[in-house]
């Protein structure tokens, strides 16, 4: 993905190249390269200069000189880890997403998953934004805000985050984002989305739109407050621009002269010469040094090069999570001669056999119907542990200082700041707390249609429910702090266990349980499903994949080869990849179950089957209970067809289980 992006962007600047040539032609080109070494894949050569390389002043150079900002990177957090969690944040959330949210090998997580881990890190950041903002605003010396960049993986993250800083759309369990500087309101844009695609297509002179133009514009004008005058004092507009504003409704200063946030995807156009940027978090994969020093690089333009009275230049500093920036790149060091890789296969869905997909809804919990009243049973609601150990609620930051394994150092000069939630902290009273819990949790019943309560009469009831949830079923760990609930992904973590707890008044009659779905992603498919594997795999005929992916040495191919031979089996799948998995709480944790195998059987209306095949399992009552609270709450509703489960202690079963399903 990022080479596909580096050669997009390369043959960008090959084009403008190519025009200035045909225009003045072009003798002689110096390239002065921001990463003058071989990147990975090029075998033995990784990581070494190029040959004609014949001067060199590179990023430490300039930071030394003054020329450039510092940019400060985690060096250690409460965890204790040699590697802090907010270095590289998208490597430290993934392993924290359930199968679920993760969704399948080509499919991308779930956008919600990923912003309710990067919260923490994201207010952080974010109060610290707050208080350079008052800084500079107090000394007089700039009247411009400063910029906070944050660089997402694919749109669908981006418009997830741009939506709950500029709109404030907080996505359920996920608390207000409550930096009012971020919000767009009254028309004044204080934070944009920037589409990468867009802004290649103005990179060709090939925009498609008046909004991709105008786009372009604002991202170019960040940090400008005005436009350059000539000698009477007169605007100089860039080419078209009047009359575009003009077409368009807007006003004729810098559109983006108020931008304070930008939510890319991807990295911002070279060349951007924004010089106010001051704090950057990456939400995204970094597959190379290259990517990481052009993010990086984007909040390194000084804001000032007045010198101060010791004859110096000051210092100015970024702040950066989330970006994992080498100082040198490191090549790893094997000892001997590696052993062979394992063969691998590629596991993937074949267009040739797309009438054997098979879709399934992604289930997120489940409400029930609220006719009056709500009770709550107290006695089986689960405690919650604020760990610092989990989410570091401290962080220090230093300059790029190495040590001998070209790791970022608390050594060397330099000073090391401390990022904590003091400020966030501090900011917010637990009676808000209370109401914003209560408020979510009356938003989500409400907000799914399934509620015969107005919420003027549900509100006041959650209330008290959140109070004492808060006051006696929340344990502290220090440094941690009770406000940071305030934060998910605890405070969806409370509105879980709550849910799981809170029941409607039957009096009237029993209330039939029914799914929440996921919002952000439609129901999951087999033809998500792309990705290598190492362990043994079986061709069959019924799947809209190419194997069967074996997880012991004989049970799922003996069941694969039961299934696929059925009569009534229409199409099957193991869910290998596929993203498919059960929500359910076990001592108070989330937790998602994944069975073997999804069956489409031939029926009208259309009827799945999912099937287990597993031998011992401890936790085996507690996950069937999950599966058929599934089965029967997403039949209650009834868009996806009709659901059974069932559990194959031994494979011979396999034939009378699918039989029986019909």
């Amino acid at each position: 993905e990022d080479a596909e992006d580096f050669f997009k962007e390369a043959t960008v600047w090959v084009d403008g190249l190519d025009r200035i040539d045909k225009l003045r032609g072009i003798n002689f080109c110096v390239d002065l390269s921001a990463t003058p070494y071989f990147l990975g894949r090029v075998g033995q050569e990784t990581n070494r200069p190029f040959p004609w390389v014949v001067s060199d002043f590179g990023l430490i150079d300039a930071i030394e000189s003054g020329l450039v900002k510092i940019p400060q990177l985690a060096v250690r957090d409460t965890t204790g880890a040699d590697i802090p969690g907010y270095f590289n944040i998208w490597h430290w959330i993934l392993p924290k997403l359930t199968p679920a949210e993760r969704g399948g090998k080509r499919a991308n997580p779930k956008p919600e998953a990923i912003l309710k881990w990067a919260h923490t890190p994201i207010a952080m950041l974010g109060d610290l934004w707050q208080a350079e903002t008052e800084a500079w605003a107090k000394s007089g010396a700039d009247n411009r805000p400063p910029v906070f960049i944050l660089v997402c993986k694919n749109t669908a993250i981006a418009k997830v985050v741009f939506e709950w800083l500029a709109e404030d759309k907080a996505p359920s369990g996920i608390p207000p984002v409550k930096i009012e500087a971020f919000r767009n309101r009254d028309g004044a844009v204080n934070t944009i989305r920037v589409d990468t695609k867009r802004v290649r297509e103005t990179d060709t002179g090939a925009a498609k739109s008046d909004e991709t133009a105008w786009m372009r514009l604002t991202l170019d004008t960040v940090g400008r407050r005005a436009w350059p005058t000539d000698r009477q004092g007169r605007p100089i507009y860039p080419e078209g621009f009047e009359e575009l504003a003009r077409k368009l409704g807007r006003p004729l200063h810098p559109p983006g002269r108020d931008v304070r946030c930008i939510v890319s995807v991807g990295m911002l156009t070279e060349g951007w010469d924004c010089n106010t940027v001051t704090h950057i978090i990456g939400l995204r994969p970094f597959m190379s040094q290259l990517l990481c020093e052009q993010v990086v690089g984007r909040g390194l333009r000084r804001r000032s090069y007045d010198v101060g009275e010791d004859g110096k230049l000051t210092e100015e500093v970024a702040k950066v999570f989330g970006v994992p920036f080498e100082v040198i790149p490191f090549k790893a060091n094997t000892q001997g001669p590696a052993s062979p890789p394992p063969k691998r296969h590629h596991v993937r869905a074949l267009g040739a056999k797309a009438a054997f997909e098979v879709r399934f809804p992604r289930v997120e919990r489940y409400t029930q119907a609220i006719r009056n009243r709500v009770t709550v049973h107290w006695a089986s609601v689960p405690r919650l542990v604020i760990e610092p150990g989990r989410i570091p609620p401290e962080v220090e930051v230093k300059g790029l200082n190495v040590n001998n394994k070209g790791r970022l150092s608390l050594s060397g000069p330099g000073r090391c700041d401390d990022v904590t939630l003091a400020e966030f902290r501090s900011q917010r009273r637990m009676q808000e707390l209370i109401f914003d819990l209560a408020r979510a949790l009356t938003r989500d019943y409400l907000a799914h249609h399934y509620e015969e309560i107005p919420a003027h009469v549900l509100f006041p009831q959650l209330v008290p429910i959140c109070r004492r949830y808060v006051e006696e079923f929340v344990q502290v760990d220090k440094p941690a702090d009770r406000k940071d609930l305030f934060l998910a992904p605890y405070f969806g973590w409370v509105i879980e266990r709550l849910q799981e707890e809170i029941r409607s008044d039957t009096s009237q009659g029993e209330a039939p349980e029914v799914p929440l779905y996921e919002s952000n992603r439609g129901p999951g498919s087999t033809a998500d499903v792309d990705f290598w594997t190492s362990r043994d795999v079986r061709e069959v005929v019924k799947s809209h994949l190419n194997y069967v992916v074996a997880d012991t040495k004989q049970w799922e191919q003996s069941a694969a080869y039961f299934i696929d031979k059925h009569e009534a089996v229409a199409a099957f799948a193991k869910n290998s990849g596929l993203g498919f998995a059960i929500p359910y709480l076990h001592n108070g944790q989330r937790h998602d179950y994944v069975p073997d195998f999804l069956i489409r059987l031939k029926a009208d209306p259309p009827r799945h089957l999912i099937l287990e095949t597993k031998g011992y399992d401890l936790l085996e009552e507690v996950k069937r209970a999950a599966a058929e609270r599934w089965v029967a709450a997403v039949n209650a509703d009834g868009k996806h067809g009709e659901w059974r489960y069932a559990i194959a202690k031994k494979v011979s079963v396999i034939p009378a289980i699918i039989q029986a399903a019909l």
